[in-house]
Formats: structure tokens, C-alpha cells, sequence
């Protein structure tokens, strides 16, 4: 620091504070002009050593956290200055979204591609060339990620090395098909949901695909017995009932084994039985047998290993993220810390980090944020307080108890009517009126249906168009007017149940202008009983329910992307294979077990003849049909007729699409049983008053210790809106009740064993050691 600025740091000061203070805080401007890089960042450039290098070493120690919070791995690290400028660029927003908009535009391809939808089919030459645009924008994010990795990196990161290929083969086969002028067979294809996995906003999506293959070891286990029983009931199956001449469920060894894998999904129940039941009674103990053991012990045993499996994976994927965000706060605290005070981050080099860490944060959040991880009050953090900047950086802050409401300086009418209207909200019989409202509302909706109506249109403008309709509606928006003039819009939005109440009213009220004017648009029907789903938070239990659902939410988007890449890929191997054979399944399987669902006649059809419609004829089919099958009923009469057309070697596709669904769909259902448990034993162990001590942190902040602390004039001069000059404000920061933030509190004794266990591994001590020297102490003291 220059002696211009040190001179006008004390004319500040002087303006600020009383000689002795001034004293104290010239003191502390002196030593930080003084202040030394403890290390220096390895992205700064090799210049005069004189210079000024605190904002390179905040940009770094800005990507360590950024890696920490994103589970990136380490050695993907930027080491050279050289590298900062690719690394910035592939980690920008913007870059992002277009790397998002590139795969999805390949996904979207498959639409226009033969066989394609009718209405989408685009020339050869187009949509090759927007597969070749789309192909050269992730080729480049590749190129750029490997300029500072290393290109030896995609022979040793699995992702980078599967994306690599899949770029080279699809890039070569894009440019034989412009070249030809024609599309050729192209299952490869069926790889492009890779790249989307691979994007930033699919981050989750990649650690559920990850426990799912960490899941597989007892599935294949579980599978491996299962399939035992299929066969050897199969065999059993086939010596007991191939004789019989009107069976043909069991005519050739293959026949007998199909027909056991499908009785496992319970389609074929009971038909495969009935021919063998005819013929005796007493074979019905086959079938009998075969279904319990298969379908209630096995599976459902299956269902208990994976959900075992599952938990445990859960609770280890918690530790390794917060093993993996502490490591990066180790890596980012050399870099902020000087040689004068090497064990502490000042605020000074704290806020030039989360310049870049977090730009768009305020500075009053700042301050609030190094208060907050600052327990020991000492002006310097730790580096165990800087392990907590992750959760301290998610708090959102606000006056405690804020000494005006927000209508205090509001026109006096005006301020009247707000405090009326706060009275009104506050009132404790206010829940109870807007709850016999919203029963009325049932109660009239029932009668509307009830009534007896010339057609559905009139029907549906009974129901959601008539008089009650607005009344209700009406009443629901004053509701929420009252409540934002009561409390303010912020503190409105801030409940999910507020938004919720608005966003349904506000729904229900354009569905019924839609239907004023347009009375054939019937769905719109649905809208008016959403509010009902208020009263279900009256009780205890669907509190629980939707309070799962919350903490499913980022799992469940998760596992709908997984089901949709599954979907795809399933459905490009389909059209490739079936796609000529869609419309050979009109009329066929003549003299089998499933004519009849393929019957077709131009004139008509028979009302179960519609069967051909399930085909792999372009994108869109295929996924409606892939569904069907994931749904299992009469899945199997599908899988026969494309058997029929084709050869029997397609019961394959058909077979492993209902093995991968099922795998799928066991660990959903298990990650769901996990995390209404992980509720549950919460609710259990976690009080009302200890949760909201949980999820808020108080920070009281006085004025005169908020300048010393901050040392920067300017910076002071931008607080004064959020702080009292010369007095004490309190603020409050709230967490977000999401699952890491129950986990903390659910696993606060593991988490104790695992930091320890990590800072052991770190020191290169030995856990044994450290074991035996517990033992020892133990003894010692039994002793004494």
C-alpha cells in the first residue's frame, strides 16, 4: 500500500472513530499493506516478485472450492497459467448452455433421421450437417478440457476416454452419410446420450448412473439365482407339459423358457397355465410353486439386498463429498493466508476470494458469512472454520426481528390497511377459516359433478366455469393478496405452501377463461381440485409423504433423465433392428396364441386388435411401445409378434430391455424406501425446536468491531444501509431443508470418526497405530 492511500485511510479513520481506535485500526491497515503471500498461486505468471499476486491466488483457491462443490476431481486441476484461459472458458455458464443445447440437439436428431417422424423429416444433407455442428462444439469443449489436463488424460479418465471414442466414431459416421447421401445401419447412434449425461446440469445424474453400476454386484447375484430357478423350472416345465398337443407354451425347450421368463412379470398369468391346469388339476402346483418362489421370495429379496446395498452407498457417497469439499478447502487455504499470520484467512483476502468463488453475492452477505465461520471471534479463520464455507455460503440472511414491518413508511392509510390486514393473518383462527374454505370448494366442486350435464362440455363448464367457480377462486386470491400485504412478497415466496396456494389459483382461473372461450379444451378440468392438496398437510403422515417427496426431488429428475437415456438407447437399437418389420405386424402371427391382438381390416379393427400400433416405425413410437413393455402388461404379446416377423432371435432385445428396467426400477423403489427411512429416524431423533435451531445461525455484528475488522473505507461506506452506524445488528441466515443438510445432523457421530480417519490418512499415520495407542490410554486409566 501506497503512502497516498495510507494517508487517506486516516483521514477516514479519524473521520470515523475516536483517537484511540483510529490508533488501533491504522495499526492493523499498516500490518495488512505488509501482508505476504504464504504460497503462491501456480497459475501466476513468472513476473517481478514486488507485485501485488493476491488475485490469482483468490481465482485459485475460488476453482478449489468451485471443484470441491462440484465433486471434480482434483487432478483435473489447472497447474500452469496457460491453462487458466481454456479452463475459464469451458467453465462458463455460457459454454455450458451451449454444450447443454449441442447434445440435446443430437438427441433431437433421431426425430428427423430414418425412420423418421412424418412431420420432421429433414434432407440428408441438413440434419448430417447439424449432427457434424453439433459433434465439432463438444469436440471442442474435449479439445479445450485437454489443454490443461493433458491429452494422456483420456487414456486414464474412464468419461473422458468413453466420450473421446464416441465423438470419433459418430464424427466418421456423420461424414460417410453426407458423403453417400444415405443413411446406413447406425446404432452407434444409441450412444449419443452420453454427451448429454456428460453436461454440467447432469451432474446428479452421473452419481445416480454411478450407484447404479455400484449396485449391480448383488443384483447380478440376486439375477444369477433368479435365472437359475427360471431354467430349471423351464426344463421341469418342458418334460411335464410338451406332450400335451393344445399347449404351446411349452412345445420347444426356447418356448419353455420364454414362457417362464414372462410368467416371472406375471403377464402371461394365468393363460400359460390354463392348457396344463385342464389336463390335471394337480399341475396347477407347478405354476403355484414357481411364482411364490420366484416372484414373492426372490424378488422381493432382491428388493432387500438392493435397498441394503443402496443405503450404504448413499451413506458413502455423503462421506466421500464431504471428504472431497474439505480436501478442496485444504488445497484453497494456503492461497489465502500470509506469511504474517500463516493459521488464519483475513477478511480481507476472504472477500477477494469469494469475488470469484461467488460474484453475485452482496457484501453484506459477505461479512455476514466470515462472521458466521468466524466462532472464535479472533478476526482470522481457521482452517477448520474455513471447512464450513460451503454450508455458510448456502444461508440466506435477514433481520431478526426487523424493528419496522416492510409497510412502516407507507402513505398512513395505507399503513392502516397493511397493519389491519397483519392483524388479520397473524390471528390464530385465520388457518381454520381458509381451511373451511377450501373444504366448501370440495363440497361445491362435488356438487357440480354430481349434477347431470347434455355433454362433456357442458359438464366442464359447470364444474370449472360457473359461479361458485370465481367465487371460490376469487376468495383464494384475496387470501394471498391479505397475506403478501400482511407479510411482504418476500417473505411470501419464501413458504412452499404460499406458492403452491398461488400458483394453483392463479392455474384454476386461466383454465376457466380457456374454457370460457373455449369449451372443447376440457383438461383444463384438473386445475380447481389442486387446492384440495392443502388439507393433506393437516396430517402428520403426508406431511412425512410430501416432506419425502422434497428430499426426492433432485433424485426422482435424476432418475427420470436415466429412464429417458434408457428409453433412447433402447429405441434407436429398436428402429435400427424392427423398423422395416412395422408394418409386416398387421394381420400376422396367424395360427399363434396372440392373432388375434394383430387383426386389422381398413374397414376397422376389433377392439383388441390395435396391437401393430406397438412398433419401432420412427423415435416417438418406439418410446410409447418401450413404455408398454416397462409397464409388463402384455408385454410378452410384443415381444411374440416381432419374434413372428422377424426371427426369435429379437426375444433378446425384448428380454434384456425388461431385465434393465427392472434393475432400474428396483433401485428407484429402494433409494425411495432409503429416504422416507432417512425421514422418519429424522423426525424420530430431531425435535421441532432443535430442527429450527438447525437450520438457522445467528450472527450479531457491532458496528465498531465491524470496522476493524473490514479495514477498507469504502467498502464500510457500502454497508451502512445494512448495518446500524455505531450500534449492534443481529441478523439470521437460513439453510435450505434439503438431504445434506439432515445428513449432517442424521451422521454428526460418523462424521466426527470419518474427519478423523482423514486427517490420519493425511498425515501418513497409521490406523492401527492410532487404534493401538487408544487401547493403551484405555488401559492406562482402567488402571489408575
Amino acid at each position: 500500500m501506497n503512502g497516498t492511500v495510507v494517508r487517506s485511510e486516516i483521514k477516514e479513520c479519524g473521520a470515523l472513530l475516536n483517537a484511540k481506535k483510529c490508533e488501533d485500526v491504522l495499526e492493523n491497515i499498516v500490518l495488512d499493506s505488509l501482508d505476504e503471500m504464504g504460497s503462491r498461486s501456480s497459475l501466476s505468471r513468472e513476473v517481478d516478485v514486488g507485485n501485488d499476486h493476491w488475485g490469482m491466488n483468490y481465482h485459485e483457491a475460488a476453482i478449489f472450492l468451485e471443484e470441491g462443490e462440484n465433486n471434480e476431481k482434483f487432478d483435473s486441476h489447472p497447474r500452469h497459467p496457460a491453462a487458466l484461459p481454456a479452463y475459464l472458458l469451458v467453465h462458463n455458464n455460457w459454454y455450458y448452455g451451449l454444450d447443454l443445447i449441442a447434445s440435446l440437439v443430437l438427441l433431437a436428431l433421431a426425430v428427423a433421421e430414418e425412420p423418421a417422424v412424418a412431420d420432421f423429416t429433414l434432407p440428408v444433407g441438413i440434419h448430417g450437417t447439424l449432427e457434424l455442428m453439433a459433434l465439432g462444439i463438444i469436440t471442442i469443449e474435449l479439445f479445450l478440457k485437454l489443454q490443461w489436463t493433458g491429452f494422456s488424460t483420456i487414456w486414464k479418465h474412464k468419461r473422458t476416454s468413453i466420450k473421446a471414442g464416441a465423438l470419433l466414431i459418430m464424427a466418421c459416421e456423420a461424414l460417410i452419410v453426407l458423403i453417400r447421401q444415405e443413411s446406413h445401419f447406425r446404432v452407434t447412434r444409441a450412444l449419443r446420450p452420453i454427451f448429454l449425461v456428460d453436461t454440467k446440469v447432469c451432474g446428479n445424474v452421473r452419481r445416480f448412473i454411478r450407484q447404479i453400476f455400484q449396485s449391480l454386484p448383488p443384483i447380478l447375484d440376486m439375477l444369477g439365482l433368479l435365472m437359475f430357478f427360471v431354467s430349471s423350472y423351464a426344463l421341469l416345465g418342458y418334460y411335464l407339459f410338451s406332450d400335451h398337443h393344445h399347449n404351446l407354451y411349452f412345445k420347444t425347450l426356447p418356448d419353455s423358457f420364454v414362457s417362464m421368463f414372462v410368467l416371472l412379470t406375471t403377464a402371461n398369468f394365468p393363460d400359460v397355465m390354463m392348457p396344463s391346469y385342464a389336463s390335471s388339476k394337480w399341475n396347477a402346483i407347478f405354476f403355484i410353486s414357481y411364482i411364490g418362489t420366484v416372484l414373492y421370495v426372490l424378488m422381493n429379496l432382491m428388493l432387500a439386498v438392493v435397498y441394503e446395498t443402496f443405503t450404504g452407498i448413499e451413506k458413502d457417497k455423503f462421506r466421500k463429498l464431504l471428504l472431497h469439499k474439505r480436501k478442496a478447502c485444504k488445497l484453497a487455504f494456503p492461497l489465502l493466508v500470509s506469511k504474517q499470520n500463516p493459521d488464519g484467512i483475513k477478511f480481507k483476502q476472504f472477500s477477494g476470494m469469494m469475488q470469484y468463488y461467488a460474484p453475485r453475492i452482496s457484501n453484506r452477505d459477505v461479512v455476514l458469512i466470515f462472521r458466521q465461520l468466524n466462532a472464535s471471534g479472533s478476526g482470522s479463520l481457521t482452517s477448520e472454520e474455513f471447512f464450513g464455507i460451503y454450508d455458510a455460503a448456502s444461508l440466506r440472511w435477514h433481520l431478526k426481528d426487523p424493528p419496522d414491518p416492510w409497510f412502516n413508511a407507507a402513505w398512513p392509510p395505507l399503513r392502516f390497511v397493511c397493519r389491519a390486514a397483519r392483524a388479520l393473518v397473524l390471528w390464530k383462527y385465520f388457518e381454520h377459516i381458509v381451511y373451511v374454505l377450501i373444504i366448501g370448494n370440495g363440497v361445491a366442486m362435488f356438487i357440480r359433478i354430481a349434477q347431470s350435464a347434455q355433454s362433456l362440455e357442458e359438464s366442464a363448464t359447470m364444474f370449472s366455469n360457473s359461479w361458485d367457480t370465481y367465487l371460490f377462486l376469487s376468495i383464494f386470491l384475496f387470501e394471498a393478496l391479505i397475506r403478501v400485504i400482511a407479510i411482504g412478497w418476500t417473505q411470501y415466496i419464501g413458504s412452499g405452501w404460499n406458492i403452491f396456494d398461488l400458483g394453483v389459483t392463479l392455474a384454476a382461473l386461466l383454465g376457466s377463461l380457456v374454457l370460457l372461450f373455449n369449451p372443447t379444451f376440457t383438461v383444463v378440468v384438473i386445475l380447481r381440485p389442486l387446492r384440495l392438496l392443502r388439507l393433506f398437510k393437516l396430517k402428520k403422515r403426508y406431511r412425512d409423504i410430501f416432506g419425502t417427496l422434497v428430499l426426492l426431488s433432485p433424485l426422482m429428475w435424476s432418475t427420470a433423465v436415466v429412464m429417458l437415456v434408457m428409453y433412447y438407447f433402447f429405441a434407436i437399437i429398436g428402429m435400427e433392428l424392427f423398423a422395416s418389420s412395422s408394418e409386416a405386424l398387421k394381420n400376422c402371427c396367424v395360427n399363434t396364441t396372440v392373432e388375434d391382438f394383430f387383426k386389422y381390416s381398413a374397414n376397422g379393427t376389433t377392439a383388441i386388435g390395435y396391437y401393430y400400433m406397438n412398433n419401432f416405425g420412427n423415435l416417438l413410437s418406439s418410446g410409447v411401445t418401450l413404455f408398454e413393455l416397462t409397464v409388463v402388461n402384455n408385454w410378452f404379446i410384443i415381444m411374440d409378434a416381432f419374434a413372428h416377423v422377424t426371427n426369435q432371435y429379437s426375444r433378446i432385445f425384448f428380454m434384456l430391455f425388461y431385465l434393465y428396467t427392472m434393475v432400474v426400477l428396483t433401485i428407484v423403489v429402494a433409494s425411495v424406501l432409503e429416504a422416507f427411512r432417512f425421514r422418519i429416524q429424522y423426525k424420530r431423533q430431531t425435535s421441532k425446536r432443535d430442527e429450527e435451531q438447525m437450520l438457522l445461525e445467528e450472527v450479531r455484528v457491532e458496528w465498531n468491531s465491524l470496522i476493524s475488522q473490514v479495514q477498507d473505507s469504502k467498502y464500510i461506506d457500502g454497508l451502512r444501509t445494512n448495518f446500524v452506524p455505531g450500534g449492534v445488528t443481529i441478523y439470521v441466515g437460513k439453510r435450505r431443508r434439503n438431504r445434506e443438510v439432515l445428513q449432517r445432523r442424521m451422521y454428526m457421530a460418523e462424521i466426527e470418526k470419518w474427519l478423523v480417519e482423514d486427517e490420519v490418512l493425511d498425515r501418513g499415520i497409521d490406523l492401527r497405530e492410532v487404534a493401538e495407542g487408544i487401547l493403551d490410554s484405555r488401559l492406562r486409566d482402567s488402571t489408575a
